[in-house]
């Protein structure tokens, strides 16, 4: 029996029917779609772009007031220790006038004159390069000494973590202050055995961080699929763990700057940081606390030590906003 064919007016008033139907909403423009431009030409001028872990945390980061107080003043000190010679009326340890001794803050001398006659102002600008020099350097060579042990104990375990960080231990249990006196007694003072002294005892907190980041890190997935895939255990610290660590690590070499000024205007205060006459803002410290001064001429002693507490506190805040603002489980901008 012959099937039996639709008469072509049916087909006709079902078409109709289907083109009065409304349309869904695809989002898309509606001359494209109907032009049928091919998708990669929409997505090229109408997608979203993508954002990125550090733009979102540059965003966050900006947000936080207290953060953008902290980068603004480290900036401004970076700014005043990099144009020291140009900004400063006079040299580092040039006299004014043998005549004019601890003179008072005035127009011509705004943070006035020392016991020597020296201007104030002038050695605090080089001093602050002397505390940047030393907070950088020392915590680039805790860097390099801390991430390797902490990586190797991290990853490796066993009879090599127990090694490690017995060591470690024993090295944490001395004062990191006294440590650096017996150095610097042992190879004098200086600027390069400061920040070399403040490096090779100061390495210990970051390789216990490290090390605690690649235990988390190295039983995952990602880690374990690059094992199989025949990654040696170097590729697999470099190239996976280590980019993956690297937030903790920022932040704690942020708080470790201001460690490393302190420290070593502790030790220009007692006398064995940096020598005259080369400024250092310990030093005048030091040189300020004399018996009478600070009863008869605060303004020696007042100036450096809110360099001193402004510069700790300017990475302190902005120490505590990148801890936040890389914290990927904080909220999205």
């Amino acid at each position: 029996m012959a099937q039996s064919q639709p008469h072509p007016q049916s087909l006709d008033r079902s078409l109709d029917t289907v083109e009065r139907l409304p349309r869904r909403d695809t989002g898309l423009l509606p001359e494209v779609v109907d032009d049928g431009a091919p998708l990669a030409a929409l997505t090229a001028g109408g997608a979203r772009k993508q954002r990125s872990l550090w733009g979102d945390a540059w965003r966050r980061l900006l947000r936080n007031k207290l953060a953008v107080v902290g980068l603004v003043i480290v900036t401004t000190f970076i700014f005043l220790a990099a144009l020291a010679p140009v900004l400063a009326p006079y040299g580092q340890s040039e006299v004014v006038h043998y005549r004019l001794t601890r003179l008072s803050p005035s127009w011509t001398w705004p943070l006035g004159l020392d016991q020597n006659g020296r201007d104030i102002f002038s050695r605090l600008l080089y001093g602050a390069r002397v505390s940047l020099v030393v907070g950088v350097l020392a915590q680039g060579l805790v860097l390099l000494i801390g991430v390797p042990i902490g990586a190797i104990a991290g990853y490796y375990g066993g009879k090599t973590d127990n090694f490690l960080m017995r060591m470690v231990d024993v090295i944490y249990a001395i004062p990191q202050l006294l440590l650096v006196l017996i150095f610097l007694n042992m190879f004098g003072p200086g600027l390069t055995n400061i920040f070399i002294a403040i490096g090779l005892v100061g390495w210990v907190t970051e390789a216990r961080l490290v090390r605690g980041q690649f235990m988390s890190l190295r039983e995952q997935e990602y880690v374990n699929a690059a094992r199989v895939a025949g990654g040696s255990g170097w590729y697999i610290m470099l190239r996976h763990l280590l980019p993956n660590s690297l937030t903790p690590i920022i932040v704690a070499l942020t708080f470790g700057i201001p460690t490393a000024i302190f420290t070593e205007a502790a030790l220009s205060y007692v006398g064995v940081g940096i020598m005259p006459p080369q400024a250092s803002w310990g030093q005048m410290v030091g040189q300020a606390s004399q018996s009478g001064y600070v009863q008869s001429d605060p303004h020696m002693l007042l100036f450096p030590v809110l360099a001193i507490g402004l510069t700790m506190l300017g990475f302190t805040f902005l120490g505590d906003g990148l801890r936040d603002a890389l914290d990927v489980r904080g909220n999205d901008v």
